[in-house]
């Protein structure tokens, strides 16, 4: 009979200290909380919580679009620096490729000289002259470019 005592208070014990566990826990949840009530605030949170998803969708969507017009922007430059003419000091003329994620955009060359300075530009698509051949430096540029893009 002594052990059933025992074992009854044990329980009660378990019990008593389960009870005020959960006691505890649910005046955490509902601190700060008014005469509102419990159920009324979590349907709030629940009603933010769907908020928020519809948002995070609509920034995934958002950010795809915007990973999807980046290639279209400059992202690849190589520059290359040149003495075409004997007559001048330096390394004073230059190539520069400037080119989106599918090597496409433009070569301008500038040549300096005693005279005066030229500028030349070129379109450039995957990565290849369109309408005139490009000469040693421009392809340098457009190499330089690539190596920029991968390292």
């Amino acid at each position: 009979m002594n052990v059933l005592f025992i074992i009854f208070g044990i329980w009660i014990a378990a019990l008593t200290l389960w009870c005020y566990r959960l006691y505890r826990h649910y005046n955490r949840l509902t601190a700060g909380v008014s005469k509102v009530g419990l159920e009324r605030t979590l349907e709030r949170i629940l009603t933010n919580v769907s908020k928020v998803k519809e948002s995070q969708v609509l920034l995934e969507t958002y950010t795809k679009e915007l990973g999807k017009e980046a290639k279209a922007h400059i992202q690849r430059i190589g520059i290359v620096r040149f003495n075409p003419f004997s007559d001048t000091g330096g390394s004073q003329s230059f190539t520069i490729a400037l080119l989106d994620d599918r090597e496409c955009g433009i070569v301008m060359t500038s040549l300096y000289g005693r005279a005066g300075n030229r500028w030349y530009v070129k379109e450039i698509i995957d990565g290849r002259g369109v309408s005139m051949e490009l000469s040693k430096e421009e392809l340098a540029a457009i190499g330089q470019s690539r190596k920029k893009n991968h390292e």
